[in-house]
Parts: C-alpha cells; structure tokens; sequence
C-alpha cells in the first residue's frame, strides 16, 4: 500500500466495535423500532403512549424497548409506577433522521 494511503486510513476496526456497529445497523432494521425511534426523537413516552400512538401492543413495545434499552439507544425513567422513555444517543437518532430523508428525496 502506498504510504500516503497509509497515513490516512484510519485501521482496523476492533471486533467489539465491529459487532456493536452491526448490531446498531441491524437495530435499524426492523421496521417497529424505526417506528419506535421516529417517535421518540418527539419526546419522552410511557409504554402505553407508544403502543397507542403508533397501533401496536405494548408487549411488542416492551419488547423492541428491551432491545433498544439494551443497545442504549433509548434511556427509561421512572414516575411512580409509570416508566418514560426517550431516545439515548444523538448519533444514531441523526443517522435515521438523515435516512429518512434520504428515503423521501
């Protein structure tokens, strides 16, 4: 390789890395969780608004929640007995508010 090409590629990606990234993509995958995201990029939501605002049943929110949570892509906090959530990381919820305008262009 040349040298110059060298100097400027940033080099390997670790595996963890490398697995949390395909992890993410793969996140942004599945329909509901976009679904889920867009809507959280709004504001905060208990399970019950989600479920009801986008026509789902909160076990299907709870479960691509539970994914999200654990990606942390969406954080959770507790009011009494109700939990809010709202979305954890500006990266990616910019990343799908580019793709999403990308796909209406």
């Amino acid at each position: 390789m040349d040298n110059d090409l060298k100097n400027d590629y940033p080099g390997e990606l670790d595996e963890e890395t490398l697995l949390t990234v395909s992890q993410i993509f793969k996140a942004l995958g599945d329909p509901t969780r976009i679904r889920i995201l867009h809507l959280l990029s709004e504001r905060e939501f208990s399970v019950s608004e989600i479920a009801e605002s986008l026509s789902l049943q909160q076990s299907t929110v709870s479960h691509q929640l539970r994914t999200l949570k654990n990606l942390r892509l969406v954080k959770y906090r507790r009011e009494g007995t109700s939990i809010y959530y709202s979305h954890d990381d500006e990266h990616v919820m910019n990343l799908l508010e580019q793709t999403i305008n990308h796909a209406k262009h």
